[in-house]
């Protein structure tokens, strides 16, 4: 066996209430803008409190590692947990629970060396737990919708389809402290895959113990990361502790990170200008009070907003209505106007400088261009075409979207563009907290949805296998054979050929966006935030969870 090399990738989600499911974050840089530190090692004054003031815009949703889906819980989560390994400076995956890996000539088995490390109840981390979480998270029966990441360890696929036992999955404790993975093929950013919420490991005793009431309180959980997690007051906000029995706690200088549950801009600056919190997210207007703040930072993303289509409604099955809803709004307004903050008025769904061709070097948006466009002449000739097939004069539709702030306002936008643009049609706004947002979609329980996607491992796959048929996001009813047979031959027959992998890649958008118009591209998002210059050593990231704490510290 040979040793492996790191590979660079993995995880997301998001931040404001309107935003679903997976990653987001900078180019991974200390958000302090510090690159001169590196680990905190020997950093921050001992006199001064460690203690950092943060705001979420929306409740945990869960805090059990296979069920979650989006960026508020796989950020608690990569704080409090841990998995083989974890995404340090500059998104490198380093050595979490695993002391060392070793991958086959072949590159098809890992095994992996772990460290001796412990539960917060005392209870050894051991092999086995990695193994039951991995089978509880592909079991049908346990319904997680991101057991699909899994989906390259052998038999995974033909478990979730209910072909096989979970028993099955190719994941073996083969002692204590030594665990092996068989692929399905080799995946050359297999490492960095494996800091993804859903491969943190579970106890089963402890699970077991808990039934029902597993994960639901900060009392019904344990935990092996950098910080425990306390004072879970829901829609409030929680606090996270530094533990004392994880395994690198000298490298954790902050003491406690204390979280609060904000919606409004207003309040969240407030609280910033008042000493109360380390750093808050700008909506439009105060970019432009702070922009010549000294305190004042942007952070492009790969994270992309858009209008999911419920195609199971009748008005929405019907092609030209989609396309009529995609070109019938003035992204370059929204992005300059009511977000204000950098982001960039989107014709795509895999983001600009992202990733590049194997080959020739250019980035996928270079090689794809833009896909639709903001034409509101040719989106009335969709219109009336489609409400001609649909025998109808006027639609109502209902898009679902956040009960933020910043969220209210986008969705103001976009009714007034719609109902403006596209005679006939009635907007209504439900705007709502996350964790019904979440329940929503997964029941396709709406017609429009302002939703939002960050990537899990750097590459295009992680925006294209979304949308293939039955896919755990997919939830639009969008279904093509020829975009499945793309996606799928890009995971497996095209693995050897890096090249033309990346040219089905390409293809399968075109299909998405400009064939199809699955979705409505909105924005490729950036964040206008206001950072204590104090907070040092927070690594922000472009997949995975927004932001990496382990080795922040207070320097006073």
């Amino acid at each position: 066996m040979r040793k492996s090399k790191w590979s660079l990738l993995l995880t997301l989600t998001l931040v404001l209430s309107m935003f679903l499911a997976a990653c987001s974050g900078g180019g991974g840089n200390n958000a302090d803008g510090d690159k001169d530190s590196k680990d905190g090692k020997d950093s921050g004054n001992k006199d001064v409190p460690q203690v950092l003031n943060i705001l979420e815009s929306a409740e945990i949703p869960t805090m059990d590692s296979v069920m979650g889906t989006d960026a508020v819980a796989f950020q608690v989560m990569a704080e409090t947990m841990e998995g083989l390994y974890r995404l340090g400076e500059n998104m490198e995956p380093v050595e979490g629970m695993a002391e060392s890996h070793e991958v086959s000539d072949d590159e098809k088995t890992y095994t992996f060396k772990l460290r001796d490390a412990q539960w917060s109840n005392g209870t050894p981390v051991t092999a086995d737990d990695f193994v039951y979480s991995w089978r509880k998270a592909v079991n049908p029966d346990t319904g997680s919708q991101y057991n699909f990441i899994l989906g390259d360890v052998k038999n995974a696929n033909a478990i979730m389809a209910g072909e096989m036992d979970p028993e099955e999955l190719g994941v073996e404790a083969v002692d204590e402290k030594t665990l092996k993975v068989e692929l399905e093929q080799p995946v050359p950013y297999f490492i960095s895959l494996t800091t993804f919420a859903t491969f943190l490991p579970q106890n089963e005793e402890y699970v077991e113990e808990q039934g029902d009431k597993y994960a639901l309180e900060d009392e019904n959980l344990i935990y092996n990361g950098p910080f425990t997690l306390t004072d879970w007051k829901h829609e409030e906000g929680w606090v996270l502790k530094k533990n004392p029995d994880y395994w690198d706690a000298e490298s954790v200088k902050l003491e406690q990170i204390n979280v609060k549950v904000v919606k409004e801009t207003a309040t969240g600056v407030n609280l910033y200008e008042t000493g109360k919190i380390d750093r808050v997210g700008l909506s439009s207007e105060y970019v432009n009070k702070y922009k010549d703040h000294e305190d004042y930072k942007t952070f492009e993303e790969p994270v992309m907003f858009y209008l999911k289509m419920n195609q199971e409604r009748e008005a929405l099955a019907n092609v030209d209505i989609r396309k009529a809803i995609q070109m019938a709004v003035n992204k370059e307004d929204l992005v300059n106007v009511i977000l204000n903050n950098g982001s960039l008025a989107a014709n795509y769904f895999v983001p600009k400088g992202f990733v590049s061709h194997p080959e020739s070097g250019e980035d996928f948006r270079e090689l794809n261009g833009d896909l639709v466009s903001n034409d509101v002449e040719k989106a009335q000739e969709h219109w009336e075409k489609g409400l001609e097939a649909l025998g109808k004069e006027e639609l109502t539709l209902e898009v679902l979207g956040g009960d933020s702030e910043v969220a209210k306002k986008m969705d103001e936008y976009l009714k007034n563009q719609l109902e403006t643009n596209l005679p006939g049609l009635t907007i209504k706004l439900k705007g709502v907290p996350f964790q019904q947002r979440l329940e929503l979609d997964d029941a396709m329980d709406y017609d429009l949805q302002n939703a939002g996607w960050g990537p899990d491992y750097a590459d295009a796959m992680t925006f294209i296998d979304m949308w293939v048929t039955d896919g755990g996001h997919n939830k639009t009813g969008f279904s093509n054979e020829k975009y499945d047979k793309l996606v799928k031959d890009a995971k497996t027959t095209l693995t050897s050929d890096p090249a033309k992998r990346f040219e089905a890649m390409l293809e399968a958008e075109k299909i998405l966006i400009e064939e199809e118009a699955v979705l409505a591209p909105l924005y490729q998002r950036a964040r206008a935030q206001l950072w204590k210059p104090y907070v040092k050593n927070v690594y922000q990231n472009s997949f995975g969870p927004d932001y990496s704490y382990k080795w922040a510290y207070i320097e006073k």
